[in-house]
């Protein structure tokens, strides 16, 4: 069975898009089976909850509840993760990531593939052009979130 990537990421959007509404940063994710199932999906609320722990994986991760194993769990995440999300990635041995971009910011991506971890990056213009929308628009902000502020 072959699964439709961009189809996957097109729930990570909407959760991205969900948190830009939201006043916070547009990172969206899910966690899908290896079937291409959505077992759970979340976005960034670091600023709607006031918890700097809850990025889009995080997020994302936490809704798809308890699972016996990761190894067939692919997470899709519409920007590429941070080194907090790349370390859930590896401590969970997720058997696949699927990025929306990195263009904007590149995160974890070579540690996590070093690591035996395939990482897919789609390069998707949607993705690019939100995440890149909002630096423009909330510097401030995006540098807090990735820790430069």
């Amino acid at each position: 069975m072959s699964i439709d990537y961009d189809e996957l990421l097109a729930s990570a959007i909407e959760e991205a898009r969900l948190g830009l509404q939201e006043g916070g940063v547009p990172v969206g994710a899910a966690v899908f089976d290896f079937q291409g199932r959505l077992l759970g999906r979340g976005h960034n609320r670091r600023v709607q909850n006031g918890d700097p722990s809850i990025h889009g994986e995080t997020d994302a991760f936490r809704n798809a509840g308890r699972q016996t194993s990761y190894r067939d769990k692919i997470m899709v995440t519409t920007l590429a993760p941070c080194w907090y999300c790349s370390g859930l990635i590896r401590q969970f041995n997720f058997g696949k990531v699927i990025v929306g971009e990195s263009v904007n910011y590149y995160g974890g991506i070579d540690w996590l593939r070093e690591n035996g971890v395939e990482v897919i990056d789609l390069a998707s213009s949607k993705c690019v052009d939100m995440m890149a929308n909002f630096i423009i628009c909330q510097p401030r902000l995006w540098n807090e979130d990735i820790g430069e502020a």
